[in-house]
């Protein structure tokens, strides 16, 4: 091999083992149940709030709006790629190989409009790789993952109110593909929330209301059950604004683990996605009082 060609090839591999190092290693692994138990058998101390980074010094300046259910499937023992497919990329530059520490800024909506207030989340690695802390920076930040409080739903049968009314909206007629926020909902979507909301209005006065997201069973199980309950919090959302009473709903979601219907595996990805279209939907209950 000449010199120019050779250098061309150290390139490249330089330029391929860069590429691994930033997706977290050249090396690639198994994580054992022998790794994990470590992990979560260590107990390093927590971070001070000096050892958080700057927020001025982060990549992703503007932060991100985390889903809660999301970061309550947080556990030790986690490798980076299942953090990233909870979490996404840490906001900051945190190096290359051997990388212990990602960090991220997190905002919530306090339910008053447009406001928020912002947290900053540490994840810690050990030298497996695998998580074995998570820490929180900020008044309060650590208690938005309490699990909430969800109200039991109003049976039938109680004399205060009226039989439920269900009604089952597809998530494909809502939201764009893979969309879950307001700004995701398609002009049918909204057209359709309209109509419900103006029917709950004109039903009477309402006892509670229950929506519930559901998924496919495309994709993991942490990322379909945040996914279902974030849609059936933009549901809520936009029920709201349209003049229902906030007080009166509650939401849940509850992924793949009650599907409609059972689809075989057929030869085109394309005929599952729509074999499976029953099973992403928003369920909406309605009770009234006599």
């Amino acid at each position: 091999m000449n010199k120019p060609l050779r250098t061309r090839a150290l390139f490249t591999v330089s330029a391929i083992c860069m590429a691994a190092l930033l997706a977290g290693g050249c090396a690639s692994y198994s994580i054992t149940p022998e790794m994990q138990a470590r992990a979560a058998a260590e107990n390093p101390a927590p971070p001070r709030d000096d050892d958080f980074p700057a927020p001025g010094s982060a990549t992703w300046k503007q932060g991100a709006f985390p889903n809660l259910e999301a970061l309550r499937a947080m556990r030790t023992g986690m490798g980076k790629d299942q953090v990233r497919e909870l979490l996404g990329f840490p906001h900051f530059s945190e190096g290359l190989g051997g990388v212990r520490e990602w960090n991220y800024i997190f905002h919530f909506r306090t339910g008053a409009g447009p406001e928020y207030f912002t947290c900053q989340y540490m994840v810690r690695f050990n030298a497996d790789v695998l998580t074995n802390g998570m820490y929180w920076k900020g008044p309060g930040c650590a208690d938005l993952l309490r699990p909430p409080r969800v109200a039991a739903a109003p049976v039938a049968t109680t004399p205060s109110a009226a039989p439920a009314t269900r009604t089952t909206l597809g998530a494909d007629g809502l939201f764009r593909f893979d969309g879950r926020s307001l700004s995701d909902l398609l002009p049918e979507g909204r057209r359709r929330l309209e109509a419900l909301a103006s029917d709950i209005r004109s039903a009477g006065p309402v006892e509670s209301i229950g929506i519930t997201g559901h998924t496919d069973r495309l994709g993991s199980a942490a990322y379909n059950q945040a996914l279902s309950l974030a849609r059936a919090e933009t549901v809520r959302d936009y029920l709201v604004r349209s003049g229902v009473p906030a007080q009166a709903i509650h939401v849940q979601g509850k992924g793949e683990t009650e599907p409609k219907v059972q689809c075989t595996q057929p030869a085109k990805r394309a005929e599952l996605i729509d074999c499976l279209a029953p099973n992403r939907r928003v369920e909406i209950e309605v009770f009234v009082r006599r």
